[in-house]
């Protein structure tokens, strides 16, 4: 911990502009300057999904490590606003940008950031199918696909087109960066937790697509986390989450394997590159799952006080780790 602690301050001296160079921080001291994140918001920043998230995320890196950020993120509309040239983290939920056609000129700063050591997080970066095109819809977080959304693979293939989008897998350090595993998991019901450990977030880790650089994760995308990140000004989260699981039980394979859907099927890819089908009763409801290996598993909802503050612990847990990642590597 000590060894950790020391790394930490040494950051806060070492951290500064990386407009001059080609990697994102150099050695100019200063402790009165606080790490900033930018944050991408298209348009009206009163619209702006989750308006309490990122400040609510920062609060906790500095409560929770010596990383001396600014709760503030310094808000852009545009990817080639020259202000990301002097922050090497950029925040964007996918939904806070109405249209991902970027500039000629958007793609030549994004390819510059990148080049220089920029690092972007894309959250929502990553919507299972079922849940449709638009962005509102977009922004729950279900059952997820080990799969970027289409355009924006497409977009960055563009951008560093030598590269693309690769599951991070479990063992990535991202996942143990300064948290190591799950929040305490025995207030969740048994079902629940069960499903929760062994195979929602396995070890603490979670659905991610990563676009490495020259050896380094370049951007990050993910299924919505900032749902799990804001409090109102009494402390409170400003959301309620529900957790979606795969139950099973005797006979409930072959049952299922008849049974009628009046939704459209999905197919998924699993983060070993296997596909799922997904039956829905309507879109963005999935009743049932014809999984790789054969089985077949209902979707059972829960909700509960006690589930929403484990969500809320294990996204704020997982939204630290991605900050400190950052900034230790």
């Amino acid at each position: 911990m000590k060894s950790r602690i020391w790394l930490f301050r040494f950051l806060i001296l070492c951290l500064s502009a990386f407009e001059s160079g080609v990697v994102a921080w150099a050695a100019q001291p200063s402790d009165e300057e606080p790490i900033r994140i930018v944050q991408l918001i298209q348009g009206n920043q009163f619209k702006r999904m989750y308006p309490d998230a990122v400040t609510g995320l920062l609060e906790s890196v500095s409560a929770q490590t010596t990383l001396n950020v600014d709760p503030d993120p310094l808000v852009i509309e545009s990817f080639d606003d020259p202000a990301i040239f002097k922050h090497p983290f950029i925040y964007v939920n996918y939904g806070d940008r109405s249209d991902w056609e970027l500039t000629e000129s958007e793609k030549q700063a994004l390819k510059r950031y990148i080049d220089r050591g920029g690092f972007i997080f894309i959250d929502a970066g990553i919507s299972a199918s079922f849940l449709g095109d638009k962005n509102g819809t977009g922004q729950g977080q279900s059952f997820a696909e080990w799969r970027v959304r289409p355009n924006l693979a497409e977009l960055f293939n563009e951008i560093v087109p030598e590269t693309s989008f690769r599951p991070l897998p479990r063992s990535h350090g991202l996942f143990r960066s300064f948290h190591v595993g799950l929040p305490d998991s025995s207030v969740l019901p048994d079902t629940v937790q069960e499903f929760v450990v062994n195979e929602k977030w396995p070890q603490g880790s979670y659905s991610s697509m990563g676009l490495e650089v020259d050896g380094r994760l370049a951007v990050l995308a993910m299924p919505i986390v900032a749902m799990g990140w804001g409090r109102n000004e009494v402390g409170k989260w400003t959301t309620r989450i529900g957790f979606r699981i795969r139950e099973s039980a005797e006979g409930l394979s072959d049952r299922l394997s008849e049974a009628y859907a009046s939704g459209e099927p999905f197919e998924v890819t699993r983060e070993d590159g296997r596909a799922d089908i997904i039956y829905t009763q309507n879109q963005t409801m999935p009743s049932w799952v014809q999984e790789a290996g054969g089985d077949w598993r209902v979707f059972q909802y829960h909700y509960s006080q006690e589930i929403s503050d484990y969500a809320h612990v294990f996204y704020t847990q997982l939204g630290v780790n991605i900050v400190v990642y950052v900034f230790t590597q």
